[in-house]
Order: C-alpha cells, then sequence, then structure tokens
C-alpha cells in the first residue's frame, strides 16, 4: 500500500513533515498545497531580508521538495479552490500547516492607531498579497512594543537606510518605500525586564552592526533582582543577551544619525492620537516583585513622543474553513496533532502541525520535532481510506476548476528568474513581488 497524505502548508513545518514521512518505513506518497506560487513560508516572507544567513535553511528544505515522494501544488487555496472533504477523497491523510500570519493585539486604549509588525514584514518581504507600498507618515520616531526577533528586524529595518538594505533581495518598490521614510529614533518597549528578553543573542549582537544605527540602551527599568538572577542561571541563551545588554548601558554615544533605543518595564497602557494620527504612546514603569518576571505596575507614566506604533508581540493563527477553532488559543485543537471535533473526538485522517497546532511559539528548528510527533500519530492511524487515490485524480480536479497549479518545476523556473534578477545587480536575487509576475516567470 502506498499511503496518500496531502499537507496544507508550504512552509519549514509542512516540509519538515513531508520529510519525515518519506523517511519511515511506510510507503508514501506526498502532495504539499501551498496557497502562494512560492514555499517556504515565513522563511521566505517571515524572516528580514538583511538575514540571509537564517535563510539558508531555504537550501535544505528545497532539497526535499525535489523527492520524488513529494509534489508542491502552488498556487492552491484552501477553502476556496478546495474544501476538507475534497482533499479526503483523493488522500488518506491529510497534515494542516498553515503556521500564523496575524498579529496578537495589544488590548489597550488606542490600539486602533497601532500597526501590525507582521503586516510590516510581509510589506518589507514583498509577499504578493500585500500592498506593493508602506506610509510611514512623515514620522521621525516611532515605537516598537516588544523584546522577540521580529521586534528586533522590525526595529532595524526601521532604522537602517535604504541603500543598506539594496544589497539584499527586495524589489525596486520596497526600496523605495524605505528611501522615502524620515525615522531617525526607534523605540523598542519590553514591559519586564532585561532578564527576560527573548531576543537571540546572534540577532541582538547583529542589531549593533549597522554603520548608520546606534543602540541606546536606557539605564531606567535596567533592573536584575535575585528573581531575575535565578531565572538566567537557568537560561543560558537568556544570559547572554543580558551580558550583551549590560555592556551597552550608559556606554558614550557616537552620534550616528539613526538610534534604536531599548526600554525595559515599561508597560504599554494607551495610544495618544489626534485625528486618526498618532501624537504619543504611553507606558507605564513596572517592577517585578514577584517570581518569574511577572511585573506591576508602579502608577509612574511616561508619554513618549511617537508618530507610529508596531505591535510585535507575536503572530495568530487564523482559522480553516470547515475545521474546529480554538477561539481563545487560536489554534486548531488538537491532541498532539490529531485534530478534534467539539467533542473532543479525534477527526480521522486529520491532523496538524507547526504554530497552527501548539501556537507561534520556538523558532525554526522546533518544528521538526513538532513534526515527527504529529507524523508518527498519522502513521499509527492511517489506513487507505481515500476512494480515488492517484496524483492525475487530484490533477483533473484542479483542471476542472480553472485552478493554475504552480508546481514544482515551475517553481525552480521562478527560483532562477529571482537570481538572474539578482545577477543583474551583483546581489544573490531579487524577489518579484506579485502574484502575477510569479505565475509568469514560473511559465
Amino acid at each position: 500500500m502506498t499511503l496518500r497524505v496531502a499537507i496544507v502548508g508550504g512552509g519549514p513545518a509542512g516540509i519538515y513533515a513531508a520529510d519525515i514521512l518519506t523517511k519511515s518505513d511506510v510507503d508514501v506518497s506526498v502532495d504539499i498545497l501551498e496557497r502562494l506560487p512560492a514555499p517556504f513560508g515565513l522563511v521566505r516572507y517571515g524572516v528580514a531580508p538583511d538575514h540571509p544567513r537564517i535563510k539558508e535553511i531555504i537550501k535544505a528544505l528545497d532539497r526535499v521538495l525535489a523527492k520524488d515522494e513529494i509534489r508542491f501544488l502552488g498556487n492552491i487555496d484552501f477553502g476556496s479552490d478546495v474544501k476538507l472533504e475534497d482533499l479526503h477523497a483523493y488522500y488518506d491523510a491529510v497534515i494542516f500547516s498553515t503556521g500564523a500570519k496575524a498579529d496578537r493585539d495589544l488590548g489597550i486604549a488606542g490600539e486602533e492607531l497601532s500597526l501590525g509588525a507582521a503586516d510590516f514584514v510581509s510589506w518589507y518581504d514583498a509577499h504578493p498579497d500585500d500592498a506593493p507600498t508602506w506610509d510611514f507618515e512623515d514620522a521621525t520616531s516611532v515605537a516598537v512594543v516588544g523584546v522577540g526577533n521580529v521586534a528586533l528586524d522590525v526595529a532595524r529595518v526601521l532604522a537602517k537606510t535604504a541603500d543598506e538594505m539594496l544589497v539584499t533581495d527586495i524589489p525596486a518598490q520596497v526600496y523605495q518605500g524605505l528611501a522615502a521614510k524620515k525615522i531617525t529614533d526607534v523605540h523598542v518597549f519590553a514591559r519586564r525586564g532585561p532578564a527576560y528578553a527573548k531576543f537571540s543573542p546572534l540577532e541582538l549582537r547583529e542589531l549593533n552592526h549597522s554603520p548608520n544605527v546606534e543602540v541606546i540602551v536606557h539605564p531606567e527599568g535596567f533592573d536584575v533582582d535575585a528573581h531575575a538572577m535565578e531565572h538566567i542561571g537557568k537560561h543560558k541563551a537568556q544570559k547572554m543577551v543580558l551580558d550583551t545588554l549590560a555592556n551597552w548601558v550608559g556606554r558614550d554615544e557616537v552620534g550616528k544619525p539613526h538610534r534604536i533605543h531599548l526600554h525595559f518595564c515599561e508597560a504599554p497602557t494607551e495610544i495618544l492620537g489626534v485625528d486618526g494620527k498618532v501624537t504619543a504612546f504611553r507606558t507605564e514603569r513596572t517592577h517585578s516583585p514577584l517570581e518569574d518576571g511577572n511585573v506591576e505596575g508602579t502608577g509612574e507614566f511616561t508619554d513618549w513622543e511617537v508618530q507610529q506604533v508596531y505591535r510585535a508581540i507575536g503572530y495568530r493563527s487564523e482559522a480553516l474553513p470547515g475545521l474546529p477553532w480554538d477561539q481563545r488559543n487560536a489554534v486548531i485543537p488538537n491532541d498532539e496533532g490529531k485534530v478534534l471535533d467539539l467533542d473532543g473526538n479525534p477527526i480521522p485522517g486529520t491532523f496538524v502541525t507547526g504554530w497552527i497546532k501548539r501556537g507561534p511559539v520556538g523558532l525554526i528548528g522546533h518544528t521538526k520535532s513538532d513534526a515527527a510527533q504529529t507524523v508518527a500519530h498519522l502513521l499509527a492511524t492511517a489506513t487507505e481510506t481515500a476512494p480515488q487515490r492517484s496524483p492525475e485524480a487530484v490533477d483533473t480536479y484542479f483542471a476542472e476548476r480553472g485552478v493554475e497549479v504552480f508546481d514544482h518545476t515551475n517553481w525552480v523556473k521562478l527560483d532562477q528568474h529571482e537570481v538572474d534578477l539578482g545577477e543583474v545587480s551583483g546581489r544573490t536575487r531579487v524577489k518579484v513581488p506579485t502574484r502575477d509576475e510569479m505565475l509568469a516567470a514560473g511559465r
């Protein structure tokens, strides 16, 4: 028997699941269905363009897609081009790995005036389904709320010059947008103290590498109490982060034209504005008399004069048509990857992996073990249930509905086209920014 498996979502989580399936003792045939013409999900559209080192993972993922047992079927939208019951007609099991693309909310007054970090990242990464322009509104000072790697990416891209970014894969529309910004100061705010920052050590150190950007760690709120010392004693990476931050506190400024300010123990309380425009960002000083870095307000408020506020406190997954949804946790309800119905019973042949399974936590590498758990349950329970079992039947289904499927051959052509565009300007690649251009290049 050859087990037929569909994976909805062509990012790292889905590709890792496909790889693990093909390395099992079971004969499998895997189709990866992806909404975009290009694979790789957040590695392509969620990693800052000035971090090519992280994007090296794409090479490994691409080798998985080239396997004979795996087909990449791009430009297919689950919910409009195909539904769950359709997939079960052609596959014995379906794994959903659609990730998380929306922004979490701050839950403060005036939040409607803020901008989502995920939206900004999608813009500078040239996501084909997002607007080609970004309005910086002549802002000179902006706030970024959050202390994770996405917050660092957003702050760095906001602060750096457009010419610094021109060595990356950004297309002309992103370069022109960045060249138009007038931002000189980026203020990054953390609710807790520096010992609990979620930056990775390498990402934090890279923040200080730009010849045009000065990193300023403000001493106010830079508190490390006994609880914090106990915490970093258990977390090596966060101790490295704290050591780096401590070395930057109080150092002399050297007069670079752009600045990133890191503020700790400042909780967001309100975004102030007039006529729909941000005028200030209000925070409350916190302290942490409790264990685990939990903080409480001191009643001391500060209004920071900024013209934009970016939320970077985490991504949020979105519900999928025809599948149960846990609104509170923003995941598909599941038991170790087995999708559960409203009564808590497993839905036959239906699984999840990645952020849609466990929430947007962890680094890219964490999705491997996550996928292994899901695949183990799939292989233990899946049987030959699909009435139509051939890849040709799937092709016919989409052809009859007028869906232009973008397969791995098309992706290879698009990939080479982007590399060729890059060679013209001495870069590794230049991204094709629109869906129509991507499809045309792939044809």
